[in-house]
């Protein structure tokens, strides 16, 4: 028997019992110590920061809220000493503040272009609902049309010419599109009868806007410039289509036949659309205003921007000297000038340029420039996007034997817009703050609506103009916030990287 020392052992057969976190470490209390007061500097910056946020918003609810008048009839009930915020005055001119100066029997018709577009829109925003296709098309062609006719009473006046002018705009977007995809160099090639004759009828047709009738008709007798230019250009399209047509393979003049086609059928649908009469009573443009005027110059110049930005993103990366050329001197004519400065050439030097007996709606001529400059602006957005792609992409994606547009629309594009969401959305909501200038070319938006609502005899009290102001800047800040909320929102969707 040994007379060694007995030994014990202690082998522990199951996990420890876990303990609960320091209360330092959890709840609102360890969120306060470790965002709020990690250091004694951060803790002072904190304190302080708090103290301001506490005074700012208690004065801001004591005026908005606890010494603010809610009821009454005119200005005597808001002159009183120590009153806060005039409610009666923003409930009593609100309906104005909506729809303007437009009828009030006729309002009914920009109530439900606000409810079709809100019942359209949000399951577009919504990336589990189904048919997102058809959602979209009907967005962008249909509810646009449904729009104009609603809001206006569908009563044009628009001339033959003015149909033919845009089925020749469509046509050459139709002729671009597939020589671009296909080979410019190849397709002119192929028909240089019909692209000569093609290019002297645009200019033909763009030389009528720019030199007095008066000298075309003593050349011309009873024919429009216009329309010379135009038959010279829808005669070089048939030739061209027909020779680039030489071949079963010859797939970019079967594309410029058929794109051909659908603008012809675009154009003669919207010209019977437009002749119609929906019995409806007309309204112009001068009395609309109010939100309704902020939303329609808004919402254009964010669906125009977009696809223009990333054409002209594109052009700028070109390699072709000519489009490069162009897209850089765009992009850098419009950046280089305030929208202020844009929205007074639309609306008092542009018909200064225009052919007698031409003009172009008010409303019109700030939603083309206001869509021209944010478009620039929304170029250099997706062209810090597109250089953010490795070159490798690239490669890989030609190595595929990918086509241009192939590799920019499946490979590249979406890449890029991804990372360039922040840009894309500060750029939206930088130009819904912006459509506050189209009050210099005489439009009434929102916030003119409500700085000349707030001058009223009636409602005059030193309350008025500030609770006008607060209104309106608190109507801007709810569409605002709500884009930024749902940027986040996709950003988070969208979001492939991997967190340290």
């Amino acid at each position: 028997m040994s007379n060694a020392p007995e030994t014990s052992a202690y082998l522990r057969t199951e996990d420890a019992p876990l303990l609960p976190a320091p209360i330092s470490m959890v709840g609102i209390q360890g969120w306060i110590i470790a965002n709020l007061f990690p250091t004694v500097g951060n803790g002072i910056v904190s304190i302080l920061a708090g103290a301001f946020l506490v005074w700012i918003g208690w004065g801001v609810l004591d005026w908005a809220l606890f010494s603010a008048v809610w009821s009454g009839e005119n200005r005597e009930v808001c002159a009183v000493e120590g009153a806060g915020a005039c409610w009666p005055f923003v409930y009593s001119r609100f309906a104005q503040w909506i729809y303007g100066f437009y009828p009030i029997d006729q309002r009914w018709r920009v109530n439900i272009c606000f409810l079709v577009g809100a019942a359209a829109l949000i399951p577009m925003l919504m990336p589990s609902m189904p048919h997102k296709k058809w959602n979209a098309l009907f967005l962008l062609i249909a509810y646009p049309l449904i729009t104009l006719i609603l809001l206006t009473g569908g009563h044009f006046t628009m001339s033959a010419s003015a149909f033919l002018n845009a089925f020749i705009i469509l046509a050459l977007v139709a002729t671009f599109l597939p020589l671009v995809a296909f080979g410019i160099e190849e397709g002119i090639q192929s028909n240089r009868i019909g692209f000569g004759l093609a290019g002297f009828g645009i200019l033909v047709w763009l030389a009528s806007f720019v030199i007095g009738s008066s000298i075309w008709h003593s050349a011309l007798g009873s024919f429009s410039p216009g329309s010379v230019g135009a038959a010279i250009f829808i005669g070089a399209g048939g030739l061209l289509g027909i020779g680039q047509l030489r071949g079963a393979d010859n797939a970019s003049g079967q594309a410029v036949l058929r794109n051909w086609l659908i603008a012809g059928a675009v154009v003669f649908g919207l010209m019977l659309i437009l002749k119609m009469d929906f019995g409806l009573q007309e309204v112009e443009t001068s009395q609309w205003g109010g939100l309704l005027v902020t939303l329609v110059v808004a919402i254009t110049g964010i669906v125009a921007s977009l696809p223009l930005g990333i054409l002209l993103a594109l052009g700028r990366r070109s390699k072709m000297p000519i489009v490069k050329t162009f897209s850089v001197i765009f992009i850098e004519a419009w950046r280089g000038v305030p929208l202020i400065t844009v929205l007074f050439m639309a609306s008092v030097m542009l018909p200064l340029f225009l052919p007698e007996g031409v003009n172009f709606d008010k409303l019109m001529r700030a939603l083309i420039g206001v869509a021209l400059f944010s478009s620039a602006y929304m170029a250099e957005v997706v062209r810090g996007g597109l250089q953010a792609i490795p070159k490798g992409q690239y490669e890989a994606a030609q190595a595929l034997g990918l086509s241009y547009w192939k590799v920019m629309s499946l490979i590249v594009l979406p890449q890029a817009l991804k990372i360039v969401i922040p840009g894309i959305v500060n750029s939206f909501i930088s130009l819904f703050k912006d459509t506050t200038l189209v009050s210099i070319v005489g439009l009434f938006d929102l916030l003119q609506i409500a700085t000349t609502t707030s001058n009223d005899a009636k409602w005059a009290s030193p309350q008025t103009g500030s609770t006008a102001y607060f209104s309106a800047a608190l109507m801007f800040w709810i569409f605002c916030f709500g884009m930024s909320r749902y940027s986040l929102f996709i950003e988070r969707r969208l979001n492939t990287g991997h967190k340290r």
